[in-house]
């Protein structure tokens, strides 16, 4: 029948025969019969769906004689449909099981989140009779980015009613690309806009999903059409390169034709699908860059490239199913840290890997000019095919006009004086989506997982299941990527993965008492904490009657109403942020869910879903529990109360005193849990008033269990370190009086660091204000634990006066008891109060953190010998020869990143480059981009900056993976944000030892000593210019670090008579010794440093020419021409090498000295002894 071949066609009730027989008979059923031609579920609804029956009349027919009968094939029907991505037959499925079964719904009685709305702008001025403008009626819409998270959200519902038990068919339609849902959806909504707008010209007028369907119309027919052209443009030409007989010619064809062969890019996606991509992702960028009313051209080619990309490769893992590896571990696991669990780890994710690689050839990464050339020709299609018919009223003859305009055009724009080629939106389109929130994502790919993440297996391959992830977050670093592609190919990295795995595999489901009370307080639009309100209640500010003539009180008003405009615009966002965290928890109620983690590059853990996770705030936090229990216990109990003092911000007592203090606050307890809104909401008061909240309702669940000792809780019970930075300083250096500080000695309750700079400060301000400072009698008595603790807990990580300034302005606004104007002003006082009074009390970590410092920028400053002689060279092209060097030259050559390795064998390195853009001819402009794959000098002063807090951070990175795979092997269920380690309550008392074992076996093994010494080993053979040590404050530094330098007496001469006796702070002069500093010619290898060979020649005028001039006929300065240094400067002004020729000095030309030579030597250590950790209760608490 399906043939045709007996003129009959199949009918709904056919179909139903074949789904009944295929339940029945199929092979894998009990009485299977085996048929060769026997179509299966998937096949059978490709034909449904190719000859236009309805799924419903199939499974209405008379032929299923129960209602089992019908529930199964409804359920066949809808794991093909998401096999053959069907969402339009899911839906209608969807809709058939809901009428005709009674399953209990998890979502059944819950109500709608009331969504962010904000007022629609009237799309014309309606005027009366007279000539008066009638007011509009104020309307209401639901932003474009929310229904569209509506819209998907509703998919994860809709499959949870078909497929409750088939958890992996159900992670599939929750993956399914975005594009496929966004073109049912527009779809659906032009139909509908059809039938309903017939002759209603309002309905048409200015809608935004009516114009997107319109334009992907045209655009995917122009697509087709251009693409084919492409192909066949691209054929012709290769048949040309065929017919040429002259190699060169051949050569030269075949590279210029390489360069433009788009067409095969451009087939990998089919044209409906980029056509969507083009579109969205457009869109999307509406508004962003700093350009009004549309986008940067490069960055707009740059994401369409990306899109297309990431769409091909979704597609393609659809396509091959992968294989998802088993998280399960043999029954003989010996734990990960043994020689044979390790071994055994390895192996497996290697086998894992293998069985992958074959299918997967199509997965290497894109060149960002593909990415800008595929990206060029779908935008240049759109900007041609996308139009908009705008109508306006002749106010002579009051006659209506219409006219046809495109919704984009190319234009330039002045940003800073350079010339910026931009991409703006018509302004009807831009109006109709201006401050509508599509600068936010329009489609969340990454929402939590129902099944646990597949394991990771390499650097890409691991997460979700058909959508790629990276195990690290590259920041377009090829470095990071080629780094840790070798690490795990060598098996040094298998611990990290195995962390990652575990991280992602800890199940978590949503506090339904939470969520009911939350979704109350939401679709109220009240204030509560932290959820904005629906319509902003501030009052704006006064306009002050002198304003006019009063300059200051002008001033203080602009200041003012800034600051409420700025907020009200916040609580807009604020609203639709909130927003998504509730829709995606009411998507999963009732379900178990995962969290997929990877990586930042400094191998800290984050979840890949972006909008609701446990790293979030705390709405986030008090939303989620674990998705299993354990029996609270003894000690269990006495966690759950004292985690609520913590919450509470009673955290500072020992830890009787913070169970007293809950058991003193009992009745409030019970007053919050029971009347959550309607009591005194004493919870409302607390640090973290929501996660405050779910332990108030837990703790009187258990107490009013009857048996609170056997209470199952899946509430996450927090340990977390204090200031955790400062304690890695204060283990590293064994600073004894810095480890008091922090928790790691023994005390009798919590030492509170961020309190003790509090006071200190205070002391300074009594000072200040008796000498009558300003500032000090406006913050005396002001300066609290919580002013002062972001700038204390980020100065370990290198925060700068102006951070610090920042952070406390911030905490003073929201003290509201300053006024708005002079807050910055305070804050600059307060902050270098802070500062300083941080530097005397931490300088055991500031030794460490000026080590750290100075390696780093001597690193960046560094060259590979192999390299040296090229850097001398001068540059090609040069024609005329002169005796000058220019220290650019030597400059570019400075390429080294600061890399180390983690105690578990992760690579780490520093990104900071000086970006260099490259210029790409499209059809739209030339595009300037920065290829991160480019080789380029790094960032020095970045580099030594940030190095002390992301090698703390690394090492904060590694405690953690350390407790989560000890976690795991004790059967303890583990999360963590960075510092903070969560786990049940009961399993507290165990995870403390966990956690104060893992962090001594860390800073037992002399992480500092192994950090220098793979330093001297990475960076052996490379060599530093003393060009680069001219800077005073660096020698400054290497002096007081106690460097030293071996040099001749020669040498040490030639330097003195050339002016640069700062050498002699950190030279030791020696002619028996081997000396540090070693001359290299451009012609020859490094010359050994003896007295003869590095004996500088003296400055001659003999081959003197007269002074060269630069650009505009300028001589060039203080360029000395020498013997034995020959240089071309002659095209100083016509060679980027040759721009900055000033201040180059001949002494120092050529010569270099050994990296390992000047790495200062390690801060004395202390006498603090790491294991006292173990007795320190509040080390973690």
């Amino acid at each position: 029948m399906e043939k045709g071949a007996d003129r009959v066609h199949p009918t709904a009730s056919t179909y139903a025969i074949m789904l009944l027989a295929w339940k029945r008979f199929n092979p894998d059923s009990d009485t299977p019969v085996h048929l060769s031609e026997l179509p299966n579920p998937t096949t059978l609804l490709s034909n449904l769906v190719e000859r236009d029956i309805s799924p419903t009349a199939v499974v209405a027919d008379r032929v299923l004689a129960s209602s089992e009968e019908a529930s199964d094939i409804i359920k066949l029907l809808s794991k093909s449909a998401v096999d053959l991505n069907h969402p339009r037959v899911l839906a209608e499925l969807g809709q058939a099981e809901f009428l005709g079964s009674h399953v209990p719904d998890p979502l059944e009685g819950v109500p709608e989140v009331k969504p962010v709305v904000r007022l629609a702008t009237p799309s014309e001025e309606i005027l009366d009779e007279d000539g008066n403008i009638i007011p509009a009626q104020s309307q209401e819409e639901v932003p474009f980015n929310l229904n569209n998270l509506r819209s998907h959200l509703a998919q994860v519902t809709l499959a949870r009613r078909i497929l409750p038990e088939d958890l992996a068919s159900r992670q599939k339609l929750l993956e399914e690309s975005v594009y496929d849902v966004a073109v049912e959806r527009l779809r659906h909504e032009a139909k509908l806009f059809d039938e309903l707008g017939l002759g209603n010209r309002e309905l048409h007028h200015a809608d935004l999903q009516k114009w997107m369907w319109n334009w992907h119309q045209k655009l995917k027919t122009r697509l087709e059409a251009e693409i084919q052209d492409i192909v066949i443009a691209e054929a012709k030409t290769c048949e040309h390169i065929c017919a040429c007989q002259t190699f060169i010619l051949t050569a030269r064809l075949a590279r210029n034709s390489q360069v433009q062969r788009m067409g095969p890019f451009l087939s990998l996606v089919k044209p409906e699908k980029l056509s969507l991509i083009t579109i969205l992702e457009i869109m999307r960028l509406q508004g962003s860059g700093g350009v009004s009313d549309g986008m940067k051209t490069a960055r707009a080619l740059l994401t369409v490239g990306r899109a297309v990309e990431n769409e091909y490769k979704a597609e393609m893992c659809k396509r091959n199913h992968i294989a998802i590896p088993s998280h399960a571990r043999p029954s003989e696991f010996t734990g990960y840290f043994t020689g044979l669990g390790y071994k055994d780890l390895h192996a497996r994710r290697m086998t894992a890997a293998k069985y992958m690689e074959d299918s997967e050839e199509w997965t290497s990464e894109w060149t960002q000019v593909l990415r800008v050339r595929v990206g060029s020709i779908l935008v240049d299609c759109l900007m041609d095919s996308a139009t908009i018919e705008r109508t306006a009223i002749d106010k002579r003859t009051n006659e209506e006009i219409k006219e046809n305009q495109p919704a984009f055009y190319h234009a330039y724009e002045y940003v800073r004086g350079q010339k910026l080629g931009v991409i703006r939106l018509n302004p009807v389109v831009s109006e109709r989506i201006a401050k509508d929130g599509l600068r936010e994502t329009l489609h969340p790919r990454h929402l939590p997982m129902l099944i646990k993440p597949k394991p990771w297996l390499s650097y890409d391959q691991g997460g979700y299941l058909y959508n790629r992830s990276a195990a690290m977050r590259f920041k377009d670093c090829q470095e990071q990527q080629s780094y840790l592609e070798h690490a795990t190919a060598l098996g040094n990295v298998e611990l990290v993965y195995a962390g990652l795995d575990v991280l992602g595999s800890t199940p978590w489901k949503i506090n339904r008492n939470i969520f009911d009370i939350v979704l109350k307080v939401w679709n109220s639009g009240e204030r509560l904490c932290k959820i904005p309100p629906a319509l902003y209640d501030k009052p704006e500010p006064e306009k002050p009657p002198n304003m006019n003539t009063d300059i200051k009180a002008k001033s203080v008003y602009g200041t003012r109403l800034k600051a409420f405009m700025q907020d009200k615009a916040n609580n807009h966002s604020d609203r639709c942020s909130v927003n998504y965290k509730i829709e995606i928890a009411r998507a999963f109620l009732g379900d178990t869910m995962y969290l997929p983690h990877n990586l930042d590059f400094r191998g800290r853990a984050y979840p890949i879903p972006p909008h609701f996770n446990h790293i979030g705030d705390d709405l986030s936090r008090g939303l989620l529990m674990f998705g299993e229990a354990q029996p609270l216990g003894e000690q269990g109990l006495r966690w759950l109360k004292i985690h609520l003092a913590n919450l509470y911000g009673f955290d500072k007592g020992n830890f009787d005193e913070r169970v007293k203090f809950v058991m003193d606050h009992l009745e409030d307890v019970y007053d919050s849990a029971e009347k959550p809104l309607d009591g005194n909401r004493w919870w409302v008061k607390a640090d973290d008033p929501w996660q405050c909240l779910a332990t108030c309702i837990e703790l009187r669940a258990a107490l009013e269990s009857g048996d609170p000792h056997t209470y199952m809780s899946s509430l996450p019970v927090h340990q977390d370190g204090t200031c955790n930075g400062l304690q890695h300083y204060a283990a590293l250096g064994g600073d004894v009086k810095g480890a008091a500080q922090v928790n790691l000695s023994v005390t009798d309750r919590p030492s509170d660091v961020y309190t003790y700079v509090a006071n200190m400060v205070e002391k300074v301000i009594e000072e200040d204000l008796r000498n009558g400072d300003r500032f000090a009698a406006m913050l005396s008595g002001r300066v609290s634990r919580k002013v002062v603790k972001q700038t204390v807990m980020t100065t370990v990580y290198g925060v700068t006066y102006i951070g610090a300034r920042e952070q406390i302005e911030r905490q003073l606004k929201d003290r509201k008891d300053i006024p708005e104007e002079e807050c910055w002003g305070a804050s600059a006082y307060l902050a270098k109060k802070v500062l300083a009074c941080i530097g005397d009390l931490f300088s055991g970590a500031k030794a460490i953190q000026t080590w750290l410092n100075i390696c780093a920028r001597l690193i960046s400053k560094s060259i590979p010998a192999e390299r040296i002689p090229d850097a001398l060279q001068a540059p090609k092209g040069s024609k005329r020869i002169a005796h000058a060097l220019p220290k650019n030259r030597i400059r570019k050559e400075q390429m080294s990143s600061v890399v180390w390795t983690t105690p578990l064998g992760l690579p780490i390195v520093q990104p900071y480059r000086k970006t260099k853009r490259k210029q790409v001819m499209t059809a739209i402009q030339s595009v300037f981009i920065s290829d991160p794959n480019a080789p380029a000098e790094v960032n020095a002063v970045k580099q030594a900056s940030a190095f002390p807090p992301n090698f703390i951070h690394s090492l904060d990175a590694t405690h953690m993976m350390l407790t989560a795979l000890e976690c795991r092997t004790q059967g303890l269920t583990f999360a963590s944000v960075h510092d903070s380690y969560w786990t049940h309550a009961s399993s507290i008392n165990k995870m403390s030892e966990i956690i104060r074992d893992t962090f001594i076996a860390l800073h037992s093994s002399d992480v500092l000593e192994k950090l220098a010494t793979e330093f001297r080993t990475r960076y052996a053979s490379h060599k530093i210019p003393l060009t680069s040590f001219r800077s005073g404050q660096l020698l400054k530094n290497l002096q007081a670090a106690g460097v030293r330098i071996v040099a001749s007496s020669e040498q040490a001469n030639a330097l003195r008579q050339g002016g640069f006796s700062s050498f002699d702070d950190i030279m030791d002069i020696s002619d028996e010794e081997a000396g540090s500093i070693a001359q290299i010619s451009k012609n020859s290898e490094t010359e050994a440093p003896q007295p003869s060979q590095t004996e500088v020649p003296k400055p001659t005028q003999t081959e003197t020419p007269k002074p060269k001039t630069g650009k505009r006929g300028r001589p060039i300065k203080n360029v000395i021409m020498i013997e034995g240094a020959e240089k071309d400067v002659s095209a100083a002004g016509h060679h980027d090498d040759c721009a900055d020729e000033d201040d180059v000095d001949s002494i120092l030309v050529g010569k270099f000295v050994d990296l390992s030579a000047v790495l200062p030597p390690l801060p004395k250590k202390g006498d603090f002894d790491v294991e006292t950790i173990k007795k320190s209760q509040y080390f973690f608490s």
